[in-house]
């Protein structure tokens, strides 16, 4: 496990978070603005462990930053019940450190379509959830390269946490190719790179349709044949050649193999690679009494994989479009 204590650092990562503008949702851009010229000035090692990240990943596809600044139980506002959140909502401290954080990784950004086109989106469960939703509770949310569908599809996940679940039962599963790609045979690694399988998308991209069929051609294994990236979403994928089948059914295992369970707790702040993982949660029951399992979501562009073309700047909200 990639795990990285911020502790120590607590005093400092508060300063830089006392710069930053106190109603984020006001401005977005200039609170980002804020938020990378803090980011310059992260301490060792952590703006280091970020930076080596960026560059290279790991062999686990995450960093976790444990021990975070955030506030007692008491002082958090009621688990939230609907989404956008207030414009005038208070910023957070893991609000702060998701901004920060994601400022030396990249572009914070909003889809247009997903969670009424929030850039910071809180997570927590809501009574008859979709299945394929993060907001489901009780049943297992399966493997997914979050939004692999998507030409913008994020670089990174970023999953910081103010309240767990009552029994911290709850757990980010995450699988990553590198861990996986051993256990899969040369023949079924040559068969499924670069070749686009039929994909459908998440509820939020259906325009209200509900069963649009396959709109999209996601590729499993893309990019160095040696080092790949993962396109991989269990409920999602819907081959129709055999052969793409059966070579899906042997990635999938591997990947159910070397996946690692993350249970976030208050102070956490999980950084997921989203071009070489596939990630889950499990179960986890509710009380619906204002302290339900709190996390706070941002997506991460960077110049990879054509996710950027130029002029874009943290807080952009972009369109759908799918991945041919």
């Amino acid at each position: 496990m990639t795990v990285l204590h911020c502790s120590a650092h607590a005093a400092d990562l508060l300063a830089l978070a006392a710069r930053l503008p106190r109603t984020p949702r006001e401005d977005l851009y200039g609170f980002f603005d804020a938020a990378h010229a803090a980011a310059a000035e992260l301490p060792e090692p952590l703006a280091g462990a970020l930076d080596a990240f960026r560059a290279g990943g790991s062999p686990d596809g995450y960093l976790l930053l444990r021990g975070l600044p955030v506030e007692e139980d008491g002082d958090l506002p009621p688990t939230p019940e609907r989404t956008p959140a207030p414009a005038d909502r208070p910023l957070l401290r893991l609000e702060a450190a998701l901004a920060i954080v994601g400022r030396r990784l990249g572009l914070h950004t909003g889809y247009r379509e997903l969670r009424s086109a929030s850039v910071f989106q809180d997570v927590y469960p809501s009574p008859g959830a979709h299945h394929l939703s993060s907001e489901t509770s009780e049943t297992l949310l399966e493997f997914h390269t979050e939004m692999a569908y998507h030409v913008r599809q994020p670089n990174y996940v970023l999953l910081a946490c103010s309240r767990a679940d009552h029994e911290r039962r709850a757990a980010t599963l995450v699988a990553s190719v590198r861990k996986a790609l051993p256990l899969v045979p040369g023949d079924v690694r040559a068969h499924l790179f670069d070749r686009p399988v039929p994909c459908r998308v998440d509820v939020a991209f259906r325009g209200g349709v509900e069963v649009p069929g396959a709109v999209a051609g996601v590729k499993p294994l893309y990019g160095d044949p040696e080092d790949p990236f993962l396109g991989y979403d269990r409920e999602l994928l819907a081959p129709r050649d055999p052969a793409d089948a059966a070579a899906l059914a042997v990635l999938s295992k591997a990947l159910d193999e070397v996946r690692e369970a993350v249970r976030l707790v208050p102070g956490d702040l999980l950084v997921v690679d989203n071009f070489r993982t596939t990630h889950a949660r499990t179960p986890f029951t509710p009380r619906w009494d204002g302290r339900d399992r709190w996390l706070h979501r941002v997506y991460i562009r960077t110049d990879r994989e054509g996710q950027l073309s130029g002029g874009e700047r943290a807080g952009d909200v972009v369109d759908f479009v799918p991945r041919r």
